[in-house]
């Protein structure tokens, strides 16, 4: 058997993995913290200008169905004090599955003394769910569940909130709060095609000196009778332009990923991260990450650069 064929063969395994029991399902990205849109509608507004970010990942580059993942969002303040509005748009394949969804955000802000801040925020959108059966490998090709291509829209809601000052922030969301299945007629092909996910995040700054900051932080994503993910990430900021990091993905993956701030209005992003769990021994190039962020109007909120 050739390798080719043991990459799909391992692809089609996990795929099936996926369809049939509760795991963790929404995307990955390793350069999450500087989108945090993706999962927390309460993000919306919270740099105080119009923000503009795309994301393009590969993971495990090499392996035939691995996933592949884009994204976009915006954000900005509104003239009517303390409200914002956000959208963000995520496209996600691996091996037969796919995943097209759209949504708005809005946030409220509760301001309190010394700069801290509280941003309320709500999101609705919905998400075109299809699973292609003619890029599987099964056993009984006549099996009802595995015959043609199924494709379904659904509609969603998500909520969130999101505390930060000028050196610390932390998160809670969730994105999706409704649970769907995948149905063809009266057939249900998947009861936990979109499940529930729960994701916290926090980080701090840690100025060292004049010209270099530390910037820690952790996001947590949490599916009910599934394995925890976290992603914890350590970068290092150099006269206020230049972010070098390291991640560490719990049981899955480590990398690096970089910044740079190019002009003052846009910064451009990549990580690297590579499998340490079983996956490494079917041969792959590892996962690549590339982040374009346009800012419009930047404000320097509280007299320093912003950090998140």
């Amino acid at each position: 058997m050739n390798l080719n064929k043991i990459n799909t063969l391992a692809l089609s395994f996990l795929m099936l993995l996926s369809f049939s029991a509760i795991s963790q399902q929404d995307e990955q990205s390793s350069l999450y913290m500087f989108n945090p849109l993706q999962f927390n509608p309460a993000y919306a507004g919270s740099r105080g200008d119009l923000s503009v970010t795309g994301v393009v990942r590969s993971q495990w580059v090499g392996i035939k169905g691995a996933p592949k993942s884009q994204f976009i969002s915006l954000n900005s303040p509104l003239k009517i004090k303390n409200m914002a509005l956000g959208m963000h748009v995520c496209n996600d394949a691996i091996g037969s599955k796919n995943r097209t969804s759209f949504y708005g955000d809005y946030s409220y802000t509760l301001n309190f003394k010394h700069f801290r801040k509280l941003n309320l925020g709500v999101s609705g959108g919905a998400e075109q769910l299809t699973i292609d059966n003619t890029k599987l490998l099964v056993n009984d090709p006549t099996d009802v569940q595995f015959l043609g291509t199924y494709s379904q829209l659904k509609g969603n809601a998500g909520v969130g909130l999101y505390y930060y000052t000028d050196k610390f922030f932390a998160g809670l969301s969730v994105p999706r709060l409704f649970e769907t299945s995948l149905k063809n007629n009266s057939i249900v092909l998947s009861n936990n095609f979109t499940k529930r996910h729960y994701f916290l995040t926090a980080g701090y700054v840690f100025p060292l000196n004049s010209v270099v900051d530390l910037k820690t932080s952790v996001l947590l994503k949490i599916v009910p009778n599934a394995p925890l993910t976290a992603d914890i990430n350590a970068n290092f900021f150099f006269y206020k332009k230049l972010w070098i990091g390291a991640l560490y993905r719990l049981n899955e993956s480590a990398g690096i990923n970089i910044a740079f701030q190019l002009k003052e209005k846009l910064m451009f992003g990549y990580s690297f991260d590579f499998v340490t769990n079983g996956l490494s021994r079917i041969n792959n190039s590892g996962s690549h990450e590339i982040m374009l962020n346009y800012s419009l109007n930047r404000k320097k909120a509280f007299g320093s650069p912003r950090y998140f």
